[in-house]
């Protein structure tokens, strides 16, 4: 199983001193992948832990690419009904580009309520105007030539396609997963949780063509209790989980660098 770190793209934690030097250590420390959330419009009352201070992913992970060599920058996950079909793929395309292959797209529905209502978006249609990004980005991964309004144009640059991670555990998503994705993020669940969710994922992935989809599960593992954490990692790995990212509150950069070798230890 492979394992990835989260880095807060949130709060004090967000400056470009600390991301910059919690990749950097996740990078030559031989981590498989880093992972960033997104939140776009955060209200006051809700800003605990935050300050409402929110970096944008696909931008964050584009200036961490230039500050790393090998480690995959996974978003975990990107808010599709938040963003228009053809802005989005061209901003996905120019970041894989120049990332040079190692983008990881994770991408979701989105929850809050506020954050639509400040965009001005009905979440009643979040899925299907998240059905409707994804349509595109297969579309324009594929073709030289794509159209969009009746007007068609040439899709470049049109790197490799990113594999397509898509969060949920709902039965919508596992189908929406299988549809259009190359994995399935799977949002809070315990090992006991995962095993059978994750057995018809991967028989109905299998079902559609897809032999060897991707399964990524963020937790807070035990990194201070060696032998505890490597139990419930083999726990995971028998659940079916191909990629673990290990996620934690941290104020310094000195904390998630120490969090990360601990974790490389594991490898």
């Amino acid at each position: 199983m492979k394992l990835g770190i989260n880095i807060r793209n949130m709060g004090p934690q967000s400056s470009r001193e600390i991301i910059s030097a919690c990749a950097i250590t996740a990078d030559q420390e031989g981590l498989d992948s880093l992972w960033i959330v997104e939140h776009i419009a955060i209200p006051p009352d809700d800003a605990e832990g935050s300050g409402g201070r929110y970096l944008d992913p696909l931008i964050t992970l584009s200036y961490l690419a230039g500050k790393t060599e090998r480690i995959k920058l996974g978003t975990g996950v990107l808010i599709l009904p938040y963003r228009p079909p053809l802005i989005t793929a061209k901003l996905i395309a120019t970041l894989q580009e120049l990332a040079q292959d190692r983008l990881k797209l994770g991408v979701g529905l989105g929850w809050m309520k506020s954050e639509f209502r400040a965009l001005g978006i009905d979440m009643r249609k979040r899925a299907q105007d998240s059905e409707k990004v994804l349509q595109f980005l297969h579309e324009a991964f594929d073709n030289d030539v794509v159209e969009q309004n009746e007007q068609p144009f040439i899709f470049s640059p049109r790197p490799a396609r990113p594999p397509i991670i898509v969060g949920g555990t709902a039965p919508h998503a596992i189908r929406r997963a299988v549809e259009y994705g190359d994995g399935w993020m799977p949002m809070g669940l315990k090992p006991d949780a995962l095993k059978p969710i994750a057995e018809d994922y991967r028989d109905q992935a299998r079902a559609a063509g897809k032999a060897d989809p991707e399964i990524v599960v963020m937790s807070r593992l035990p990194l201070g209790e060696r032998n505890h954490c490597r139990e419930v990692l083999e726990a995971y790995e028998d659940a079916g989980a191909t990629t673990l990212v290990h996620g934690q509150k941290y104020d310094q950069a000195i904390e998630l660098q120490d969090a990360i070798r601990r974790l490389a230890l594991m490898l």
